[in-house]
């Protein structure tokens, strides 16, 4: 089992607390290169330094490509901090803390990725020729094939720190703690959600935009469960960042990049949130349950974890309980 398998290294509540302290400072610490280069700028050119602090205008202030690579560099020194926190606080291979199985299903990874591109392309072609005139056609070569480089490279990277810490980490550190799934379920999911209360986007839209995101920690968190496994996870998460950044941007979204289309129109709160959480999540997991066959849904999500018996409790054997 993906939780329980973190009984078999060191498992200590403190050493959770200490590593996730650790890991918000280091992602934290990451953004300064961001904050210094957009002061320079500021002070450089007699800008008004109270822009700063909205993050609206923050993402403004310099190039989009070079604002999206800077940054993209506090989510990639995160994940250095998870892999090494995982490695060396917990003693745990990173296998470990990524699936149940004995390496990782790029298969997986790459079904659940294509799965969730795909139908972005397809969904947003549909809705351009519909609504041409929320769009704009703003693609530009070269500008463009920079923010793929950076999009390509990076992004990956961000949506891995993201579901290393909470798909993986928070996962199986408040799992080992609680012994049940559904209490990890839903404190990743609602601490994954209301970390995106300070994006653009819930100035734009209005609070219910958390319905989306709290939801769509949700989803991740489910798959993670019943695949025992974050592969799904991780392709999903990277597949939506990546086509997104590439596709569609908007001036109220925290990506704002030089992608091949514009979106103008004004959001609405209703259908664009409750559609994805309220039915193409369910049947993405529908589509995940019959490929991967998913049994058992009631146990993997609401059901105890139990450590592995010590050595005592099997007669005396003394070998290390290692479970696949």
């Amino acid at each position: 089992m993906f939780i329980k398998q973190a009984f078999n290294y060191l498992h200590d509540s403190w050493r959770y607390v200490v590593g996730a302290i650790a890991i918000f400072v280091a992602s934290q610490l990451g953004a300064i290169p961001f904050v210094l280069i957009a002061t320079f700028k500021l002070m450089n050119e007699g800008g008004d330094l109270s822009a700063l602090d909205n993050p609206a205008t923050l993402m403004t202030i310099l190039d989009s490509n070079l604002t999206l690579f800077l940054m993209l560099i506090s989510f990639v020194v995160g994940l250095i901090v998870v892999i090494l926190i995982i490695k060396f606080l917990h003693q745990q291979p990173i296998i470990a803390a990524t699936t149940s199985r004995k390496k990782v299903d790029w298969g997986r990874i790459w079904f659940s990725f294509l799965l969730i591109a795909i139908t972005t392309v397809v969904l947003t072609v549909i809705d351009y020729y519909s609504n041409p005139d929320d769009y704009v056609l703003q693609f530009e070569a070269v500008p463009f094939l920079i923010l793929a480089v950076i999009a390509i490279l990076m992004i990956p990277l961000q949506t891995s720190f993201e579901e290393y810490l909470f798909r993986g980490y928070l996962m199986q550190g408040i799992g080992v703690m609680a012994k049940n799934r559904w209490l990890p379920l839903i404190i990743t999911s609602v601490v994954f959600g209301g970390l995106h209360f300070f994006n653009p986007e819930v100035d734009k839209i209005g609070n219910i935009i958390m319905i989306y995101y709290i939801g769509t920690g949700f989803f991740l968190g489910i798959m993670t469960l019943m695949d025992e496994g974050m592969e799904l996870a991780l392709g999903f998460h990277a597949g939506n960042n990546l086509i997104a950044a590439l596709l569609v941007t908007a001036d109220w979204t925290v990506f704002q990049t030089n992608s091949i289309l514009k979106d103008v129109s004004d959001p609405t709160a209703g259908f664009d949130i409750l559609v994805p959480v309220l039915v193409m999540y369910p049947v993405f997991l529908g589509i995940m349950a019959w490929k991967y066959k998913w049994t058992n849904w009631g146990e993997k999500l609401f059901g105890k974890v139990t450590p592995p018996p010590k050595p005592s409790q099997l007669g005396g054997q003394t070998d290390e309980i290692i479970e696949s």
